[in-house]
């Protein structure tokens, strides 16, 4: 696993340096068919990462967000996001970030959540504790651990985008969000790393994909963390209906799917 870990360092570096080009630069913006925006910048880095898998590990699929689905009956998938929060990329803000993760029979075995502009990178990998570097791959790695929080009116509470909640979503995150101590929005994946070095306690969302949350387990869970869907499962197959709940404890969790489940 080390050597796929060592890899995947090397394709965020390699993202990094694309995104870091576009930043802030004037550029053409698209709507997708979701009405997701998308730049120039989603789609190249996309394209950097997938090339490096197909030259280093030719037998392995792809799923990433601009490019779909590149299936070779491996056993082995890699899951990209190449920026998550492209909202945030376009209107200059740099908490957006870049999601590796590779999955072994549509397990997680790791996952990566790095913040280019920030140079900041959490690494996830199964049974080993979180870590993150401050100075992405380049700084000492320091241990992850969750705030331990497990009162939610005393929790700090995060979401991307209270626009993302659908009629039937939104009575239970306001639910949420009536009781926690402090609520901001923003951050997308940026919000689960937070949450993994203790900053912030809960982070409820919805309308998210397959692409937008393999790399989050690991890291979460690694640092001691709870990530399910609003059920409590955390399979995340195809059946997943794409909202998801990330707590610092089980207690804090369970009060959370409460909410949810019965607003």
């Amino acid at each position: 696993m080390s050597e796929f870990v060592k890899f995947a360092h090397e394709l965020a570096d390699a993202s990094g340096k694309v995104i870091r080009k576009y930043f802030r630069t004037k550029m053409t913006v698209e709507d997708k068919a979701d009405d997701s925006p998308v730049t120039v910048a989603d789609r190249q880095t996309e394209t950097v990462m997938r090339k490096m898998i197909s030259e280093e590990y030719p037998d392995h699929d792809i799923l990433g967000e601009e490019h779909g689905y590149e299936p070779t009956g491996s056993r082995w998938k890699w899951v990209l996001d190449p920026i998550d929060g492209t909202r945030s990329f376009v209107a200059g803000m740099p908490i957006f970030g870049t999601l590796i993760s590779l999955l072994d029979e549509d397990v997680p075995q790791f996952g990566i959540i790095d913040i280019p502009i920030l140079r900041e990178r959490w690494v996830g990998i199964r049974n080993k504790e979180s870590v993150f570097y401050a100075d992405q791959h380049g700084g000492k790695p320091q241990p992850c651990n969750v705030s331990g929080q497990k009162i939610i009116e005393q929790s700090i509470l995060y979401s991307a985008d209270p626009a993302m909640f659908n009629s039937l979503q939104k009575p239970g995150f306001d639910q949420i969000a009536a009781q926690v101590k402090m609520t901001r929005f923003g951050g997308d994946c940026y919000s689960y790393g937070l949450l993994s070095s203790g900053y912030i306690d809960l982070v409820v969302e919805a309308d998210l994909k397959i692409h937008d949350v393999m790399a989050l387990v690991p890291v979460v869970e690694n640092a001691g963390g709870v990530i399910s869907d609003w059920q409590g499962n955390n399979s995340f197959d195809d059946d997943w209906d794409g909202c998801l709940v990330a707590a610092a404890t089980q207690e804090l969790h369970t009060q959370a799917l409460s909410l949810l489940q019965n607003p």
